[in-house]
């Protein structure tokens, strides 16, 4: 198949196809009439936008058959769509929009409340499950590719903003290209053989680059039809895999483990499914998911900004990604001076050994397509300060040059004077039988430095023993001597964010003081107790007594 250079032309390419693409419960379009939406909102966009706006739409959906066309629409008219999270609120929520300069927003009913009080100058709102919204549409239902831009497209055309979920300060919106987002999708399609005859599940949010990066353009390069679920949903996974046909999902954060933490059916391996792809299942759970179902999930690490890609391939060590893609050079420096760091050393049973002087921030320090933040000169140069490109995440490097995920910069914990990376021990945690979910953080140590705690869901009908969770650690043979978790939090559900993303700053800025049971280490021999109030006004005098009280 020919290889496109514009997200443009991949959709130019669907008219007179008239094979099913989008299936939206009852609902199925087929490669033309999708087409044929995407050219009649071109139109309406390019009659709506006011003269030297910005050629920017926002778009506020869950996961209609509005928001791939509404992504189609812009594609050949040359604009660029905003992805705006439904989850932030109030000023938040204005300032993502406002942010964007996009004199358009399209939503649904469902989102008006969130809108009611905003201030939005200068912003039309287009409610899409409206009779005016079909009576705005229905005089461009005549419209064909290409009848209608607002600015010149190229590789080079602006595609996508898309926010990017930081632990500090405001979203940042990352640029995405034409270029870039067809090369993606024609990369993806080739890395794993999609078919024109593939359904492609998107169910994870599309105003978030997963989504679209990883699940809609690689549907859209090969010719292969997708199948919207408007939210994620644990329950309904299988059976939209089956009504629909999907052959392959993509997922982030904590979606595998509410997967896996669904009852268990004699028919878990009757589907169509071949492949998943995506981020933070980790090794024991990717291998409870192909046991279970039947199915291989494939790890990967891109860096939403595009700039740095980590590809998995045969004889990729357990724990590990894999190597720098193609035309990357990856190094793992450390954060403050650049220098690279040492090469991983593991014992027998697979411990780092010297994690201390492994761990560190990888960095690309070759040509990257990372194309800048919209009107935000101070977090382009942050993230591409030396000439490199600083992913913000930890990672450590064997001798072989596989790369092994160790967290966000965030979540590096420093406990007596030795770096510890969280996802490291989480992955170690995720091995006990009755965690579904597991996130570590650092809390503040009395004395100097922090603390391990950790989140954990338990599994229906699981209670904690910590007995058993002492003897569970005891017998990791790669759990450090300062990794066991010194506080132990009881979850009904993992916080985590719209992405499925563990929200780890609400985590830690509860700490050990919230509602939820807490059982803790005091003396640090593995005896957990719980955390009630009379140890708890104890263990809050020793932080007082430091001047380090939270």
């Amino acid at each position: 198949m020919r290889r496109t250079g514009t997200v443009a032309e991949l959709v130019r390419r669907q008219w007179g196809d008239h094979r099913p693409a989008l299936k939206h419960g009852p609902t199925v379009l087929s490669h033309h009439q999708v087409v044929e939406g995407a050219a009649a909102r071109a139109a309406l966009l390019a009659d709506l936008l006011p003269s030297r706006s910005e050629p920017h739409l926002g778009v506020l959906l869950d996961n209609t058959p509005d928001f791939p066309m509404w992504l189609s629409a812009a594609a050949l008219a040359g604009a660029a769509v905003a992805g705006i999270n439904p989850t932030r609120r109030g000023p938040e929520l204005a300032r993502d929009i406002l942010h964007t300069e996009a004199p358009l927003l399209i939503t649904a009913r469902a989102h008006l409340p969130l809108l009611a009080d905003l201030e939005l100058p200068g912003v039309r709102v287009l409610v899409t499950d409206t009779e005016a919204y079909a009576a705005l549409l229905a005089p461009y239902a005549g419209a064909r590719p290409g009848d209608a831009l607002v600015s010149p497209v190229g590789p080079g055309s602006r595609m996508l903003l898309y926010f990017t979920s930081g632990s500090t300060g405001a979203p940042k919106a990352a640029i995405c290209t034409q270029g870039r987002l067809a090369g993606a999708g024609h990369s993806l399609a080739g890395h794993f053989g999609v078919r024109p005859a593939d359904v492609h599940y998107i169910c994870m949010p599309m105003f978030h680059g997963n989504a679209v990066l990883a699940d809609w353009a690689p549907a859209l390069a090969a010719g292969a039809a997708i199948a919207l679920r408007p939210r994620f949903s644990a329950s309904a996974f299988l059976d939209d895999v089956r009504a629909y046909g999907a052959t392959y999902f993509t997922y982030v954060g904590r979606a595998v483990q509410y997967l896996l933490a669904t009852p268990e059916r004699p028919d878990d391996r009757e589907h169509p499914l071949r492949l998943g792809f995506g981020t933070e299942a980790g090794a024991v759970d990717a291998a409870r998911f192909r046991e279970r179902f039947g199915v291989e999930l494939v790890e990967g690490y891109g860096s939403s900004e595009g700039g740095a890609a980590i590809q998995r391939s045969p004889g990729t060590p357990t724990g590990a990604i894999g190597r720098a893609a193609p035309g990357d050079d990856l190094a793992v420096v450390d954060p403050e001076t650049g220098a690279e760091r040492a090469p991983a050393r593991f014992d027998a049973g697979g411990k780092l050994l010297n994690g201390d002087e492994a761990i560190g921030e990888l960095v690309n320090r070759g040509p990257t397509p990372f194309e800048g933040y919209w009107r935000n000169p101070e977090a382009d140069a942050e993230r591409a300060r030396r000439g490199w490109y600083w992913t913000g995440d930890l990672f450590y490097r064997d001798a072989d040059g596989y790369l092994y995920f160790a967290g966000r910069t965030d979540d590096r914990l420093r406990v007596d004077s030795e770096n510890l990376a969280a996802a490291m021990i989480e992955h170690i945690l995720a091995r006990w039988e009755e965690a579904a979910a597991a996130a570590v953080y650092a809390v503040p140590d009395p004395v100097t430095g922090d603390r391990v705690m950790a989140a954990l869901a338990l599994r229906p009908g699981a209670a904690f023993d910590p007995g058993a969770f002492t003897a569970f650690l005891r017998v990791q043979p790669d759990l450090g001597t300062k990794m066991a978790p010194r506080f132990v939090r009881i979850v009904e559900r993992m916080p985590v964010t719209a992405t499925n993303k563990v929200h780890r700053v609400a985590l830690r800025k509860a700490g050990f003081r919230c509602a939820d049971p807490v059982w803790w280490d005091r003396h640090g021999d593995g005896t957990y107790a719980p955390l009630d109030d009379g140890s708890l006004a104890a263990l809050l005098a020793q932080y007082e007594e430091r001047g380090r009280a939270r």
